[in-house]
């Protein structure tokens, strides 16, 4: 019997490789987008797509409810992988903007993982796997509002594993490093539209710092890997018999865990407020 997978923010990188790949391993991969062209692209391709927004319930409904109309009511597996970063110091992050990406980042996953675990109940199985980050348990500068919206999703999804043992509903998360995508360049619009960063109290310190990191190609980050290094603990968490609750991903993850369990947090913050 073919295993169906709702796949969120496949338009590129993570979500776009991890569609296909499925789809070649006998998966029905239904990989939702938020724009009509990226839609049509992908089943150019070959792939079963959809318009789901994760910032907007009735899409999120919608979106839903074609996949089970397709699947006839069930669903296998779900990978919660949409999400983007706002580039900025906390003190310059305004509330809406901090609103805002909750919306995708926590709001619409919790949204949409809710109405998935009443189909999962009744079918007495299923995967739920929410791509959260390094960022989700350690923090760097300028990422504030994506760290707190990550560490939030942590929270939430440690509490669920726990409330769904038994079920027959297995939860992981995936704490992602650096991985060649969009990421970077996706969230310059939000920096643009969010960030008066000429008018922060120390607008030569984004000069330095941050607007390089945005704007100029600097080539990969030490320890970057390729989307397939995800998508390997992706495959693992909806096939094996027992997913493990947490995969750390990439070398910078490992090493971050590390220094977290050897470390005391005043040497932490000194080594991160260096990067």
């Amino acid at each position: 019997m073919t295993r169906s997978i709702l796949i969120t923010g496949c338009s590129s990188g993570i979500g776009y490789v991890a569609a296909q790949t499925l789809q070649t391993r006998g998966w029905r991969v239904f990989a939702s987008v938020r724009a009509e062209a990226d839609k049509a692209r992908l089943e150019a391709e070959g792939l079963e797509s959809l318009l789901l927004d994760c910032q907007n319930a009735d899409s999120i409904e919608a979106g839903l409810a074609q996949v089970l109309e397709q699947t006839g009511g069930t669903l296998d597996a779900i990978f919660n992988n949409a999400g983007y970063g706002l580039p900025g110091a906390v003190e310059d992050v305004p509330v809406e903007a901090l609103r805002e990406i909750f919306e995708t980042n926590l709001f619409g996953v919790h949204d949409l993982t809710r109405r998935v675990i009443p189909v999962m109940r009744a079918q007495g199985h299923g995967r739920i796997v929410q791509h959260s980050s390094g960022f989700g348990r350690h923090v760097m500068k300028w990422r504030g509002a994506y760290n707190a919206s990550k560490h939030a999703l942590e929270g939430l999804t440690d509490t669920m594993r726990l409330e769904l043992r038994g079920t027959g509903i297995h939860v992981s998360t995936l704490n992602t490093g650096p991985v060649t995508s969009k990421f970077r360049v996706n969230s310059i619009p939000q920096f643009e539209r969010w960030i008066d960063w000429e008018a922060s109290a120390d607008p030569d310190r984004y000069r330095r710092q941050l607007l390089p990191f945005l704007y100029e190609d600097t080539g990969p980050a030490p320890f970057q890997r390729e989307p397939a290094a995800v998508v390997r603990r992706l495959i693992h968490a909806i096939e094996a018999a027992n997913p493990r609750p947490r995969y750390h991903i990439t070398p910078a993850t490992h090493i971050a865990e590390a220094l977290r369990r050897a470390l005391p947090q005043r040497m932490l913050d000194a080594i991160a407020a260096r990067l």
